[in-house]
């Protein structure tokens, strides 16, 4: 994906779009096409000091100034109180082929930055190819380092810092802790000591927030490299916490990460698509140091990882993009941590406790394990190792265990009560529960009649008696569709609680269509997916509510108070939309332009993944056009989903048609 300047005719425009590396452990570098940090969560490196967690910025920015005929020029991009340096005036292009590539030019002299994580390790490579057709020049390097939660800004008054200044090389020690911040320059780079702040950078997507936005940064030196006239030269700076600097080749480090991620893609060069994709779900895989176990980070730049949102994104990460031994590695950690008929919603960054305080994520981790057969037919590990745990959890929602979570007698599930929030639509502020869902909430009692179906067609494939849960999930359907039918609406409620009836239209329902054992079909399916289309629809996903609604909100923007508001009353999530498609497809089977409307619910996403994070899909979209992407710009079960169901639901058909 190119870029050049028509991207950036101003700075606004500009931040726009930005880039995302990540490492494996949870750190990550990120920015905007223009080079500016526009939020507190870009820099060039932010280390997770305890695997996927503990993230800490370490390196906000190397400035570049070229230094010729007696005369600077900033490369640098920026925002303070008052004022703004243009250094993308000399941008000439961005490139984004597995790692970003920015393109300047200072008269008739090119300089090229590559950025590069390396994987597995807290540290960034900063490459530059710089070719000199002009008189001797000479290229300035400065650090703009910073050790602080990536949550938080830091001030210059907070920041005792003690730097070390070495011929190539630069030590930092943060807050006189052990930690101890290396930043390297390869070969003919000189370093000058000459330390001192960058005071007030003014992050804009944080003033939309309603959040705090301007923080300093420690500047310990800078590097200088001169070059002659006609000279081409390659540069690196290496940053690096927790782990020596062993390799000064930046280019060796960039060929290392090209190479691991093209074996990701091998073999699907034909789909442009989906090897974007499965390029991005590479992205929140991630190595857990507590579990020792691969674990999902729900979304970047913000989130850790969350049990729910690891059930619904591994069928689309994992099992669609071929990486069976991470879903099987995935799956059994969850098994383990098993407590009460509950899986963790959050495991604890100390090595506490995990958090169990999810209705929908041990349900979903049916779902999970059931693709997990049907992808790698690996039945006997299924039985073997994850069955006892799936017969605990069905128990324990039957039986009743924490969060008020329980089966009635009409074989449904009931959870949860008027402070707590335990299904996905869980937006608090302050003491105002703002979507109240307690009670029989429409998509738990499908993942519940999904899961009893799930377990019984283990215990049939391995030849076990299947009695109790195919009689139960009988029971389970027929109340189902007495209860939450809406005839009024021809759709399903969303919640009931006692005798009261939730009718607001909003995306749950389409999960009774679109789980691998669908609660309703036939007429009543085909009128829930009807009803959603023209309810709910977007190119880009689903609103949360209907526009009609009293309580719709149509812009997710301002404080949090504002934001959560707005979170699930209207604004725009891609997820449902997975689970829309297949139920799409499912009822439409039949269609003789089944194919070229599937086609069409993707072609949006086809422009999306060189909109706010490239590459990637963000986690929401306001309610109201022009859509515009907010919350993470990178979201897993985003992109899961859209993977998810562009492989499975998609391109079996196309490949079907293209065989006749």
């Amino acid at each position: 994906m190119f870029f050049g300047k028509s991207y950036w005719k101003t700075t606004e425009q500009g931040i726009q779009k930005e880039w995302l590396l990540t490492n494996g452990i949870g750190g990550f570098a990120g920015g905007t096409i223009i080079g500016m940090n526009a939020r507190r969560y870009h820099g060039l490196l932010i280390a997770s000091l305890t695997p996927p967690v503990d993230r800490f910025l370490v390196l906000s920015q190397i400035h570049e100034d070229i230094i010729t005929d007696n005369q600077e020029y900033h490369l640098g991009t920026f925002k303070t109180h008052d004022y703004t340096a243009h250094g993308e005036y000399y941008l000439e292009g961005f490139q984004n082929e597995y790692i970003p590539e920015f393109r300047y030019r200072v008269g008739s002299i090119f300089i090229s930055k590559r950025i590069c994580l390396r994987h597995m390790k807290n540290q960034v490579a900063v490459v530059y190819h710089i070719k000199n057709h002009h008189k001797k020049t000479t290229i300035r390097l400065i650090p703009l380092v910073n050790f602080r939660n990536y949550h938080y800004l830091s001030y210059s008054k907070n920041m005792p810092f003690n730097a070390a200044i070495g011929s190539k090389s630069i030590e930092i020690t943060p807050y006189n802790m052990g930690e101890k911040i290396l930043v390297e320059c390869s070969d003919g780079a000189a370093v000058l000591k000459k330390q001192c702040y960058f005071y007030n950078m003014d992050y804009p997507y944080e003033h939309e927030r309603g959040l705090s936005c301007t923080e300093d940064h420690y500047i310990p030196g800078f590097f200088e490299i001169e070059l002659q006239p006609d000279e081409e030269k390659v540069i690196t700076v290496v940053a690096s916490i927790g782990d020596p600097i062993d390799v000064l080749d930046g280019e060796h480090l960039i060929e290392q990460e090209i190479l691991r991620q093209k074996v990701l893609v091998k073999g699907l060069d034909s789909d442009k698509f989906r090897e974007q994709l499965t390029l991005s779900a590479d992205k929140f895989i991630v190595y857990r140091k507590s579990t020792d176990s691969k674990s999902i980070i729900a979304g970047y730049p913000w989130f850790t990882d969350w049990g729910r949102d690891t059930m619904i994104s591994l069928t689309g990460l994992t099992l669609a993009a071929n990486r069976f031994d991470d879903a099987r590695d995935i799956l059994s950690t969850f098994a383990h941590y098993e407590k009460d008929g509950l899986i963790p919603n959050v495991f604890s960054d100390t090595g506490g406790e995990p958090a169990y305080n999810t209705v929908d994520a041990a349900l979903w981790y049916f779902e999970a394990v059931y693709k997990y057969i049907k992808y790698t037919g690996d039945l006997n590990y299924v039985v073997k190792n994850l069955l006892p745990v799936l017969k605990r959890i069905i128990n324990g929602y039957k039986k009743g265990t924490h969060f008020d979570i329980k089966m009635d007698k009409d074989g449904l599930i009931s959870a949860g009560n008027d402070e707590t929030q335990l299904t996905w639509m869980d937006a608090k502020a302050g003491n105002w529960v703002v979507t109240p869902r307690h009670g029989k909430a429409v998509e738990i009692n499908a993942l519940w009649y999904n899961a009893l179906m799930v377990i019984n067609y283990i215990l049939n494939e391995a030849g076990k008696n299947t009695e109790t849960y195919a009689k139960l999930a009988e029971k389970a359907k027929k109340s189902f569709i007495k209860l939450f039918w809406n005839e009024n609406s021809n759709c399903l409620y969303d919640v009931i609680n006692n005798e009261e009836k939730d009718g607001k239209i909003r995306p749950n329902q389409v999960l009774a269509v679109s789980l691998s054992f669908p609660v309703i079909e036939g007429e009543m399916a085909k009128s829930v997916v009807d009803t959603v289309y023209s309810e709910l629809y977007t190119a880009l996903g689903l609103r949360t509510l209907n526009q009609k609604a009293g309580e719709y909100k149509g812009i997710y923007i301002g404080n949090q108070y504002m934001r959560d508001g707005a979170y699930h009353q209207g604004t725009v999530w891609t997820w449902p939309l997975g689970q829309f498609i297949t139920a799409y497809a499912r009822v439409y089977k039949g269609d003789s332009n089944i194919i070229k409307k599937l086609k069409e619910f993707f072609l949006p996403f086809e422009d999306h993944l060189k909109d706010s994070c490239i590459g990637s899909i963000s986690e929401i979209f306001d309610g109201n056009e022009p859509l515009i992407p907010r919350g993470c710009c990178a979201q897993a079960w985003s992109v899961s989903e859209i993977l998810r169901s562009y492989v499975e639901d998609y391109l079996p058909l196309k490949d079907n048609n293209i065989e006749q």
